[in-house]
């Protein structure tokens, strides 16, 4: 009886431990959510303030990306890289394009990368800094506060694992950013010199459809990761700070997220029709697009439609004439287009006085 009962007993720690594996990790503080919606699927201290290392280039990255400007070139000054740490061999006098140090940026981390991207735009890092911070208040970063554009350590520079995990969905939905981030390694021309530049985030190569997005280490923040995975439709978003085992526990954090999300289709409701002024049809059929969303819990879809009163022809099928915003925990996570299904052939000059008084009945109408 009494090794049945310690049969037993080691069967239940096995399966306690297995449970528990799932989920446990090393970290001071970790999260992950669902890069589309932003809801959380697991958290521990997620919104506890420390130190983050160079997860804070994720926006200086995303600042540098959203200017718009990737072949606009930099002198680069001794101010610029009077910077320890990290670095993607700039040196006064190189003359590199924004492109090149935002790939300087996210692949190899280059501190001298991030300030010279800092004094380019804002004129110094502390003006810069503010540009951050303004960023941050924007997508409602409420427990964020930076002080340099690389991520050393600093007084007051701070953030969670939650406001970093919203910040690096926003920076995912910028295409320059996504691409560069995604990128394992890649050869520049800067300094007179062709330059080879690897990502130092290992989950690229480790992990099934790992996207980006950054590492980071101090002594003060220890070892900090932002990892992104896509599978399908449903991308994770996972993030750890202060974890001596950053690369095993967010492997085992992305695929709790991806096993804790459930995909279904946003199919809005849209109107038949839309009246069609001045064409060979009074009225158009419309179709709209649907997408597979990831949901973690049990979250609901709304639904925000924008159609005209009507359309002026000539119309082709495949138009767009209106879109639909996809919202979940008050968050748009989808635009989705609405189509015209057929084609109209113009009759008539549009803008007639028949067509004025049709269009103000129309408004009328669909104001009953």
């Amino acid at each position: 009886m009494k090794k049945v009962i310690i049969c037993f007993l080691c069967v239940v720690l096995f399966c306690n431990l297995c449970f528990v594996g799932a989920l446990d990790n090393s970290a001071a503080s970790a999260i992950v959510i669902n890069a589309r919606t932003r809801t959380v699927i697991y958290s521990k201290n997620a919104d506890v303030k420390r130190a983050m290392a160079s997860t804070t280039k994720i926006m200086t990255a995303l600042l540098l990306a959203e200017c718009d400007t990737p072949q606009k070139k930099v002198t680069v000054t001794k101010q610029m890289v009077a910077v320890e740490g990290s670095s993607m061999g700039l040196a006064a006098g190189d003359i590199v394009t924004y492109n090149d140090l935002l790939y300087g940026i996210l692949l190899p981390s280059g501190n001298d990368a991030a300030n010279t991207a800092a004094i380019a735009i804002s004129g110094s890092v502390e003006k810069f800094a503010q540009l951050m911070n303004d960023k941050a208040k924007e997508l409602g970063l409420k427990n964020t506060h930076f002080v340099t554009p690389s991520g050393l350590d600093a007084d007051g520079h701070f953030t969670t694992a939650h406001d970093l995990a919203l910040l690096a969905s926003y920076a995912l939905e910028n295409e320059a950013f996504r691409k560069v981030a995604a990128t394992k390694s890649i050869t520049l021309q800067y300094g007179g010199q062709k330059r080879y530049l690897a990502n130092h985030n290992k989950m690229l190569k480790t992990y099934e459809g790992a996207i980006g997005v950054k590492t980071g280490y101090t002594s003060k923040a220890g070892r900090c990761l932002v990892s992104a995975a896509r599978r399908g439709d449903t991308e994770i978003i996972a993030v750890t700070l202060n974890d001596r085992d950053d690369w095993d526990d967010h492997a085992r954090l992305l695929d709790y997220g991806f096993e804790n999300s459930t995909e279904i289709s946003a199919i809005p409701t849209v109107p038949a029709k839309l009246y069609c002024v001045g064409t060979d049809k009074d009225t158009i059929n419309l179709v709209t697009a649907a997408i597979g969303i990831g949901l973690s819990g049990e979250e609901k879809l709304e639904y925000k439609t924008y159609l005209p009163s009507f359309i002026y022809g000539p119309i082709k099928s495949g138009d767009i004439v209106g879109y639909t915003d996809v919202y979940t925990c008050g968050y748009k996570v989808a635009t989705l287009p609405i189509f015209a299904d057929s084609d109209t052939v113009l009759t008539k000059e549009k803008n007639t006085f028949v067509d004025k008084l049709f269009k103000r009945f129309l408004i009328i109408l669909r104001g009953l």
